[in-house]
């Protein structure tokens, strides 16, 4: 088991994300989009990342964190994102809470801070 979330598979995490706004009816692909907007991946990055061992601490690494990431705000885990101090934490939680809002309905354009 993990003991931190840097140490959490992606490929463990990725497949609960997909069920999540699947069961809220948003797609893989729109999740795929929110990923992309964060971290800069494109599809095939996600998919390399979601079919091997990487763990989030991998993952964030080779990012680039979108510019507008710091806008992300609000409380995820009972925590406000834009408090959290460790980095990789933070990172890790704004990705939670752009899931969370995608599968609550969100607009896409709202998501994506435009």
């Amino acid at each position: 088991m993990a003991r931190n979330i840097g140490d959490l598979l992606f490929s463990a995490v990725y497949p609960l994300y997909i069920q999540k706004v699947e069961r809220k009816g948003r797609s893989q692909a729109e999740l795929d989009e929110v990923i992309t907007w964060l971290t800069g991946f494109d599809k095939r990055a996600i998919d390399g990342y979601a079919a091997d061992e990487s763990t989030f601490r991998d993952f964030f690494d080779a990012a680039t964190l979108n510019p507008n990431a710091g806008l992300i705000t609000g409380v995820i885990c009972g925590y406000r994102v834009e408090e959290i101090e460790d980095p990789l934490t933070q990172k890790a939680r704004y990705l939670d809470k752009l899931v969370d809002e995608l599968a609550r309905g969100k607009a896409m354009e709202k998501i994506k801070r435009a």
